[in-house]
């Protein structure tokens, strides 16, 4: 009987801890898994999840891009980028609307910021310049295949 209880409390650990979600960016504290920044700006920070649940931290959408080259894009099953009118908060990359603006510096220097809405994006855009990419035109821009 308790190997039966210890081998259901094991099982019911492995699901619970693959958990396809994001994850908290402790923000002052993680690093980036591409540059190994720590991670301080809540407007251009992004994760990715994998399929089996694991979470990697970027301190810019550009890392995160650029981490896409080295690994099997297909394991993974989100992409998550801050809200640039919403510090702090992730959005699905593949449908958030991006800006490269020289008047609005990314930590690593790329001037990409991710927005939820493309009307805000537009919005931004018409103040500060720059240029708007969906996710697959930002893959083709980065020359991630």
């Amino acid at each position: 009987m308790i190997n039966k209880l210890v081998y259901l409390s094991l099982v019911l650990f492995v699901f619970a801890s693959c958990e396809v979600s994001p994850k908290p960016i402790n923000y002052g504290s993680d690093g980036c898994h591409f540059c190994s920044m720590t991670i301080v700006d809540k407007q251009h920070a992004a994760q990715i999840v994998t399929k089996k649940g694991k979470a990697f931290k970027f301190d810019a959408v550009e890392c995160m891009v650029n981490h896409l080259k080295d690994v099997d894009v297909a394991t993974i099953e989100l992409f998550l980028v801050n809200d640039y009118q919403t510090p702090g908060d992730l959005i699905d990359a593949k449908k958030a609307t991006f800006l490269i603006s020289k008047e609005i510096p990314s930590p690593m220097g790329e001037y990409l910021s991710g927005f939820q809405s493309r009307v805000e994006a537009e919005n931004i855009e018409d103040e500060n310049n720059g240029k708007l990419y969906s996710w697959n035109e930002l893959l083709t821009r980065f020359k991630v295949e």
